[in-house]
């Protein structure tokens, strides 16, 4: 691969100056990673070029059969002004990962991390300072061959985007109300699951819309087949502390393998629980609420980092978790994740990068 181009920026604009109004992907910096793809060429033309509009034939494979495939990570500004990032090497080869699900070329992580760097020194001035908020990351592949043709495209884009955005829980960590889907399901079994793509995000919207009008945050998904055992929460892993055990579904397919779940997954083991990776069914957590073996409830994920349910909505039977509170061990994991983040707290495992 040749050295990274960083080509001239036409119009420089400041980051945001009241870091409280950020909204989630809706500002974005003035500059984006991009390369191509071709085969018998392979990647090439690495650059960092103004953020733009691209441009694609409207028979862009991407465009008609959904080749794609994304990661979302952050990048932090700690108390000392140094900027880390929180495991971003899982990010990138969990993306050839998905690569090779859905028939895409593979990348060079060093290089991808490289690339990273370069992009995140010239936009560090967008890095946010107030406590909570971080530079989200979106390295993003689509296929561009001109086709109509069912098959892996010989051509393809993939390029990083920076987006400030605000501390996810302004007021504190609030428990959510979930609604349990069983007509409709994420993806199904030997389906594209274990991958990040768009049409995963895409099937979810339908339900998501539904429990949204009915006053709930977020959907958890069953499995395609029983309708009965436990998978993701809204776009999240999800963990239940279930008879003072840690409970989550197994990595079988149809989930996605969460960097921030194995964070999680490992904490907890170090708090002293055990942790069993067993899909409990719809019905052992509403019985386990009531009767209260099921004390703690949260999904995973890098926007939230754990986000704590409150309450279960299953064809109309609401069950409440605790008080209404996030729980205590939720809360030990949040402010123990997001310490190592920020530099707060000891990083063991080697997880933060800083550049």
């Amino acid at each position: 691969m040749t050295d990274i181009q960083i080509l001239p920026v036409d119009e420089i604009k400041k980051p945001v100056s009241d870091e409280s109004n950020l909204v989630f992907g809706k500002e974005f910096t003035n500059r984006m990673f991009v390369m191509e793809y071709d085969t018998g060429k392979g990647w090439h033309s690495p650059r960092i070029q103004q953020y733009g509009p691209f441009s694609l034939d409207p028979a862009a494979l991407v465009l008609h059969y959904a080749q794609e495939i994304f990661e979302g990570l952050k990048a932090f500004r700690r108390a000392d002004g140094q900027i880390a990032l929180f495991r971003p090497r899982d990010n990138f080869e969990r993306f050839n990962l998905s690569a090779r699900r859905m028939c895409m070329p593979e990348l060079d992580v060093d290089f991808c991390l490289k690339a990273l760097r370069e992009l995140l020194k010239l936009e560090q001035d967008w890095v946010p300072h107030s406590e909570g908020t971080s530079l989200y990351i979106r390295p993003t592949m689509i296929a561009t061959e001109p086709v109509l043709g069912v098959k892996p495209a010989d051509s393809y884009l993939f390029y990083i985007i920076l987006s400030p955005v605000a501390a996810y829980y302004k007021g504190g960590l609030s428990p959510v109300k979930i609604w349990v889907s069983d007509e409709y399901i994420r993806v199904a079994s030997g389906g594209t699951g274990e991958a990040k793509t768009g049409g995963n995000y895409a099937s979810s919207l339908y339900a998501s819309t539904m429990a949204a009008e009915k006053g709930y945050d977020q959907v958890l998904w069953l499995d395609s087949v029983h309708r009965q055992y436990v998978e993701e929460v809204g776009s999240m892993n999800i963990c239940f502390l279930y008879d003072g055990k840690i409970y989550t579904s197994p990595l079988t397919g149809s989930i996605l393998n969460g960097i921030t779940r194995r964070s999680i997954l490992t904490l907890v083991k170090e708090f002293g629980y055990e942790v069993v990776e067993h899909a409990l069914t719809i019905g052992e957590i509403l019985d386990g609420a009531e009767s209260g073996r099921l004390t703690e409830a949260f999904g995973t994920g890098t926007a939230a980092v754990v986000s704590p349910v409150g309450q279960f909505t299953y064809k109309g039977r609401d069950v409440k978790l605790g008080t209404g509170d996030a729980g205590e061990l939720t809360m030990k994991l949040y402010n123990t994740l997001t310490g190592i983040q920020y530099g707060q707290c000891p990083d063991d495992h080697n997880w933060v990068e800083t550049l």
